[in-house]
């Protein structure tokens, strides 16, 4: 039977392996990239590099990754030139540095550099991670005669970037060496920043695959199979038979069980996201936190007790009964077509026919016991047969078939009368005359009235209500392959539109929020929409609009996908929106060098002019994983920004400060001239001031001082 796969497209996970290896307390780091000679500009830098630093992403980002804007009078010029080298020559360095926060305070810092290669063996990024030390600086220097400074805080640090590189620095003495390898086992490998499929431990079964669906359909066979003979055994034939000629199929079916428990906990599974989960851990977590402990019980050997003379084991079987809620698991699996919908249907009724029989020659089985009148269903079948109870034991009934009617016979007439119940289309040969017997066939046919009214007589209107959407699905998936087929699109092109269809129908469900949402009134499709859209509504940049200008501005807000390798951008296209990265990890690009690397919360776009509204991209958007995005739609944009003139200019001013990457064609010279401004302001309050260039507490009110500091310093522009 078809299943949903998830998401499988191979993405690039490296900064979610570098972000997700640093810890709380090595949290501060920068990547840089190498393929830029001149500087080599930040493409990324963490929360915790900002929050150590003071500096916001925006003010670091295309900065050099020497960081001189971290530079002040102390820093010492000698590490700055072995940190210069050691760019230059693509190596790595680790070394105690003073640098200067955005505020001006000094503090000491472990700076490690690690150089990142791709697929090639290009040494394509930098890593850099940045450790406070100040505290252990200070501490260091009130011991006197200690050992050297800052002893177990390098080899800490180096720790962090030995989980990340796989490298053992070259300077560290041959016993730090023995000890990490006793620590951290075998170096792993050393991260690539590169597109790769997803990484899945040995001996682990996709959900989807052929054997996985071949085994499902076996243990749903043995599933029915526990839940006709379990009652069977129960009712007829009792704790008296242990040599039992089933005995070796249950045994079977116990192995089978322990078995799919064993596939389960090496079976991938679809995560909320969508996406496929291969690691063994989290497998395991999510299985046992699911169904391990129904199967555990239902796969419990009971036949085992069979040795020790257990008279109860056909009781303690009917826990294997909790299985069938496996079945609800698998409903999506196997109701995908209605005439399987309908065989399931009709296999539920038929097993609900044979529980009631089994319960039924209980209740006949009790009425000879009893020695009751001979008027129960028991005496009146025996009759007819011609083999009458002769007062005998029970146990002698079960076990003689000239004392009363065969089992199998007593079961196909108990089977027959239940079926003839349920379906209120009994004929009178099989009767109820006792009390009991009267009891068990009022509740039978009311239960059969409601198997009616639920199944048979609305079985048409019951696959169309749980199943609509996925009708709805299988169409629109058959009408793209038709139209891929009919136009000949090549299979790239066709692998393509067929998962980004597939992940945005996981997403929403098929659901058309603006075709939903279009009949209510506006002011609760503007409480709606910012309720849906609050998270970038939340930035900075709106912060100074009113409320109905935000109301107005989240009716022009909209949900994007971008799956692994797709492009969301081309250099030199017109820009249509602004876009706002909820999760995931893209990359901007121009001639096939990394300009910045994008992640959750960045957002993408230019800066903005009320007279020119044609904005052309000066670089490649391309997404690195299966990103979620928020756009605003500019052309809605400007409408609202009309609307509202009072807010236009702070906003056009306000949106330059916090995209994390313009892609305005031409920003370039736009950033030399505004640069060339803030410089001479600059000059001139040195030159009133009488003040030495590097003596920045002079300037607080200079929101780029950090940018004029790095700009003489390293002459970035000319």
């Amino acid at each position: 039977m078809p299943v949903m796969k998830g998401l499988l497209a191979p993405q690039n996970t490296f900064l979610d392996t570098i972000a997700t290896r640093f810890d709380g307390t090595h949290s501060n780091f920068i990547l840089a990239n190498a393929q830029v000679s001149k500087g080599f500009p930040i493409v990324y830098c963490s929360d915790g590099f900002c929050e150590l630093t003071g500096f916001a992403r925006t003010e670091v980002m295309q900065q050099s990754c020497s960081c001189k804007f971290l530079y002040g009078p102390e820093t010492s010029e000698h590490i700055i030139l072995h940190v210069d080298s050691a760019f230059e020559e693509r190596s790595e360095f680790k070394e105690e540095i003073m640098f200067y926060k955005k505020i001006g305070s000094v503090f000491w810092c472990l700076l490690d550099i690690v150089p990142i290669k791709n697929e090639k063996g290009d040494v394509v990024l930098f890593l850099a991670s940045f450790k406070d030390v100040t505290d252990t600086k200070c501490h260091r220097e009130k011991v006197k005669g200690g050992s050297p400074p800052f002893g177990s805080t390098r080899l800490r640090s180096s720790t962090v970037l030995y989980h990340i590189s796989g490298h053992l620095h070259n300077r560290q003495k041959q016993s730090k060496i023995k000890l990490n390898k006793n620590v951290f086992g075998d170096p792993p490998a050393l991260p690539e920043y590169k597109v790769a499929d997803a990484k899945k431990s040995k001996f682990i079964l996709l959900h989807f695959s052929t054997f996985k669906a071949g085994w499902d359909w076996l243990i749903l066979l043995a599933t029915f199979y526990v839940a006709v003979t379990v009652p069977y055994n129960v009712c007829f034939i009792g704790d008296q038979d242990l040599t039992r000629s089933t005995t070796v199929t249950d045994i079977a079916v116990e192995i089978l069980f322990i078995i799919d428990i064993v596939f389960s906990f090496r079976t991938t599974y679809v995560s909320k996201s969508g996406q496929v989960i291969f690691d063994a851990r989290q497998i395991c977590i999510h299985y046992m936190t699911t169904w391990f402990i129904i199967d555990l019980v239902a796969a419990l050997p009971f036949d085992l007790l069979y040795a020790f003379k257990v008279s109860v084991v056909h009781l303690l079987k009917t826990v294997r009964l909790l299985r069938l809620l496996r079945l609800l698991q698998k409903m999506d699996r196997y109701s995908q077509h209605s005439t399987v919908v309908l065989t399931l249907l009709m296999s539920m009724f038929a097993l609900l026919a044979h529980w009631m029989a089994c319960i039924w020659y209980i209740i006949g089985k009790k009425e000879v016991e009893s020695n009751s009148p001979e008027i129960g269903w028991l005496h009146e079948l025996s009759k007819r047969l011609e083999s009458p109870y002769e007062g005998v034991s029970m146990e002698v009934v079960n076990r003689t078939l000239s004392s009363g009617p065969s089992l199998r016979s007593i079961y196909i007439a108990a089977l027959y009368f239940t079926l003839s119940s349920l379906t209120s289309v009994g004929f009178g040969n099989v009767s109820a005359n006792t009390d009991a017997e009267k009891i068990f066939s009022i509740c039978t046919m009311l239960i059969g009235a409601l198997m009616h009214a639920l199944v048979f007589g609305n079985v048409t209107a019951i696959i169309q209500r749980m199943y609509s959407r996925w009708s709805s699905y299988h169409t629109r998936t058959k009408d793209l392959k038709d139209f891929i087929r009919v136009h000949h699109l090549p299979q790239s092109l066709k692998q393509r539109m067929l998962e980004y269809f597939q992940t945005t129908w996981s997403v929403n469900n098929g659901i058309d929020s603006n075709e939903l949402l279009k009949d209510f009134p506006d002011e609760l499709r503007s409480d709606i929409a910012m309720h849906l859209n609050k998270e970038i509504l939340e930035l900075s940049v709106f912060s100074s609009l009113s409320r109905g200008c935000l109301r107005s501005l989240s009716l022009h807000i909209k949900t994007s996908f971008c799956a692994p390798g797709e492009y969301l951008l081309r250099q030199g296209d017109a820009l249509q929106a602004l876009f706002f990265v909820c999760s995931g990890s893209m990359e901007v690009l121009k001639d096939s060098m990394v300009l910045a690397i994008l992640g959750k919360g960045d957002l993408i776009g230019a800066n903005m002019s009320v007279d020119d509204r044609v904005i052309k991209t000066n670089a490649d958007v391309k997404a690195l994983t299966y990103c979620d995005l928020q756009c605003i739609n500019l052309r809605g944009l400007y409408e609202v920004l009309d609307l509202y003139p009072e807010y236009s200019h702070r906003f056009v001013q306000d949106i330059t400060h916090d995209l994390t990457y313009n892609l305005r064609e031409g920003q370039e010279s736009y950033v030399r001239h505004h640069i060339t401004i803030v410089i001479l302001e600059f000059l001139v309050h040195l030159f009133v001031c009488g003040c030495h260039i590097q003596d920045l507490s002079i300037i607080p009110h200079l929101s780029t001082k950090s940018a004029v500091l790095t700009i003489i310093a390293w002459g970035s522009f000319p």
